[in-house]
């Protein structure tokens, strides 16, 4: 069964208030995000990937050896990266529960050091990619990024929270300011609830 475009969970402009506006949404959702599922689609169709799911295709083709990602792998975890960012953003407003609060401080000293480190792994990955807070194997908490399409699953992580840092993220709202991009994100974008969620499945 091929792979389909979800819905964005909320309105086209219903984040433009908070920072991220309608035509970045109009780009980003209908046109970046769909070109990763009609590629992948492509890509997959006749293959052994074909009907598989995107988390056993993200993993059964991701090459840590390789200089460059296939084709298959780029678009299909690009689709998957994507299909988890929308929901990790909401239009309401979202205060951190308690439970992640804890979670925070024990890993990184405090809510403010976290979002820190966050904001520099984003502003720090050279290029395209994304920022992530995931659970280890071990069950601790981390920061990282990754490049281009390359995800946790790749690590056997968890993704509590992911940023988009390819320029089609934040350009039309934010130009060169990454950081302010990031900033604005982790300020008034996140949604803390889907996060803890995430958290107390891992």
């Amino acid at each position: 069964m091929a792979f389909e475009l979800p819905e964005l969970p909320y309105a086209h402009d219903a984040l433009a208030s908070k920072g991220m506006s309608k035509e970045t949404l109009e780009y980003h959702h209908d046109l970046h995000h769909k070109a990763y599922v009609d590629n992948g689609n492509k890509l997959i169709a006749g293959t052994r990937w074909d009907g598989a799911s995107m988390e056993e295709i993200i993993t059964g083709t991701y090459d840590a050896s390789a200089v460059a990602q296939s084709g298959i792998f780029n678009n299909i975890s690009q689709l998957w990266n994507h299909n988890q960012f929308w929901q990790m953003m909401t239009p309401g407003t979202s205060t951190m529960p308690g439970a992640l609060e804890a979670r925070l401080i024990d890993a990184f000293g405090s809510v403010a050091e976290f979002k820190s480190q966050f904001s520099a792994a984003g502003a720090g990955q050279f290029g395209a990619g994304w920022c992530w807070l995931v659970v280890e194997t071990d069950g601790t908490l981390k920061v990282t990024k990754t490049e281009n399409g390359v995800n946790p699953l790749c690590f056997g992580q968890t993704a509590l929270l992911g940023c988009d840092v390819w320029e089609h993220s934040y350009y039309i709202d934010f130009r060169n300011r990454r950081p302010a991009y990031l900033g604005n994100f982790l300020d008034t974008l996140v949604n803390w609830e889907n996060v803890a969620m995430r958290l107390a499945a891992a």
